[in-house]
């Protein structure tokens, strides 16, 4: 005696009423609610730019002063920040100056908070690779990660041009190990 099978193209079933929520899918909807809901409720969760937070200006450098692919070594937002100025001789995401290739950023890895002094590199106009994960990040484009384990992209140093004179007036993200920018 053979069986016979319907496969059931609605939600109902084969008398025509509506067939009860499974265990698995009332499961499954009141996770995505659940997690809807956090991300809603959540400051923060859901976004996924980066936050710009104005800081006390500070005059970093002189226009006059930079050379194109010549990194100098800044303190922002304060004296345990490490941070880089950069003409990069192309033009940049966040850049200043005359070309728009002027741009600063965090030195610490944001993967693991490593130091990337002296990982300039002139020919990608990028930072890299990080010495733990071997990161390296992409200066034309906010410091975006072009490669290795960081799922975020350097902090960037906004700028201002005043006069000739350079200044440090923000940072777009966190810097590595902090819960806020002024240390």
């Amino acid at each position: 005696m053979a069986t016979e099978f319907k496969i059931l193209e609605t939600d109902n079933d084969a008398e025509g009423r509506p067939c009860q929520l499974s265990r698995r899918r009332f499961l499954q909807a009141a996770g995505v609610g659940g997690a809807t809901i956090a991300m809603l409720t959540i400051p923060g969760c859901g976004t996924m730019m980066a936050r710009t937070i104005p800081l006390p200006r500070q005059s970093v450098a002189k226009l006059a002063d930079l050379k194109v692919d010549r990194p100098v070594t800044i303190s922002f937002p304060d004296p345990g920040a490490k941070c880089m100025l950069v003409k990069l001789g192309v033009p940049a995401g966040g850049g200043i100056g005359p070309d728009g290739d002027i741009v600063a950023f965090s030195l610490d890895c944001p993967h693991m908070g490593m130091t990337l002094i002296g990982s300039y590199n002139a020919k990608h106009k990028g930072l890299g690779p990080c010495p733990s994960h071997l990161t390296r990040f992409d200066l034309t484009r906010y410091g975006i990660v072009i490669s290795g384990h960081a799922t975020q992209s350097l902090p960037q140093v906004t700028l201002e041009l005043q006069d000739g004179e350079i200044f440090a007036t923000g940072l777009r993200g966190l810097i590595y190990g902090r819960t806020q920018n002024l240390g």
